[in-house]
Order: structure tokens, then C-alpha cells, then sequence
């Protein structure tokens, strides 16, 4: 009876195998419900409010360089590039967090749910609602994620335009862009 070790030649070669690009997908849904993907293609994704950005979120609460994501053969990375206010993963702010599937991952008030060769298979509607100075906050619900972590998230629907045109692209860049003049400092 031979016990086999993943790191014994034939094993390696099965892996070996196995490995290429993984099929890595960020997933926002539109306030409507339809789910939108954003294929990560490209080893790093920037993710930001600059134009040059592979994803752009053209919102204030969103830095020019907020985040990148690393996929590579075995794994995907986020990386906070010194944002204002943090790149976060499942409610927990990070600088640089490995990403497994049915995490989330937040930029500014948007939640991408990330997907990694299909799994999960299912993705439920994540919905945020941006604070304003002096408003009154949305009730909250607790969520578990795939990988058994809670977050907090908004019940209530976020009518953000500029993100409905983000969702609605079909590229991964957003319409209607914020100009620095229009941020306060």
C-alpha cells in the first residue's frame, strides 16, 4: 500500500498538471440585482478612482491607487496601495491579505464578492449604503462568509449612480469620472 505525499515527483506532476491561470472573478451586483463579473485577466489589477486604473470607481470615498490584487498560478492577493480609508476583507481592514473564494472585498462603499474557478458557485447580493456627515446610519445584518468570517453589511438598497454606471460598463473602466477639483481636501 504506497502513500502518496503532494510533493513526491508524481504528485508535483498532477499538480503540475492542474496549475495554470486560475479563472479569478470580482462580483458586484446593481442595485436591480443583476450580477455583474470583472474578470481579473492580468497578473495585477489596480483597482481606484484615477482613469488609468483597471477598475475604476469614480467616487470620493475611493483613492486614485486604492488597492491592487495579485493572481498568480496558486493564489490572489490584495494589497492596500496606502489608501485614505483602507482596503478591507470581510470587515476587517488589511494591507496585504490573501483572498479566498466567497470573501469580500471592500473598496469604499462597493463589495466584490470573489470567485476562484467557480467557486462558490452561488454569490448572493451584497448591498452597502454610503454614511453621510450627519445621516442617520442603515441597520446592519450579520453575514458569514465562505470562509466562516462575519461581516456587518447594509440592508438597505445604495442608490449610488456612478457605481450603477460602473456595473452597467461593459469595459472595466467607469463613465462619468470625478475630477480632483471636485474632492474636498
Amino acid at each position: 500500500m504506497g502513500r502518496t505525499c503532494r510533493f513526491s515527483p508524481c504528485c508535483l506532476a498532477v499538480e503540475a498538471e492542474r496549475s495554470g491561470p486560475m479563472d479569478v472573478r470580482l462580483v458586484m451586483f446593481r442595485e436591480d440585482g443583476t450580477r455583474v463579473d470583472f474578470p481579473l485577466t492580468k497578473p495585477v489589477t489596480v483597482i481606484g478612482r484615477k482613469e488609468a486604473c483597471d477598475i475604476r470607481i469614480p467616487l470620493a470615498e475611493v483613492s486614485r491607487k486604492h488597492s491592487a490584487v495579485y493572481v498568480d498560478d496558486v493564489a490572489v492577493r490584495v494589497k492596500d496601495q496606502d489608501s485614505a480609508n483602507g482596503t478591507y476583507v470581510n470587515n476587517q481592514r488589511v494591507a496585504e491579505e490573501k483572498l479566498a473564494p466567497g470573501d469580500h472585498l471592500i473598496i469604499g462603499p462597493v463589495v466584490f464578492t470573489v470567485q476562484v474557478d467557480g467557486d462558490p458557485s452561488e454569490i448572493r447580493q451584497v448591498r452597502t449604503k454610503l454614511k453621510r456627515r450627519g445621516a442617520q446610519a442603515a441597520p446592519k445584518k450579520a453575514v458569514a462568509s465562505a470562509s466562516g468570517s462575519v461581516a456587518a453589511l447594509d440592508e438597505s438598497p445604495d442608490p449610488i449612480s456612478a457605481l450603477e454606471a460602473l456595473a452597467s460598463s461593459a469595459e472595466q473602466t467607469a463613465i462619468d469620472p470625478l475630477d480632483d477639483d471636485d474632492l474636498l481636501a
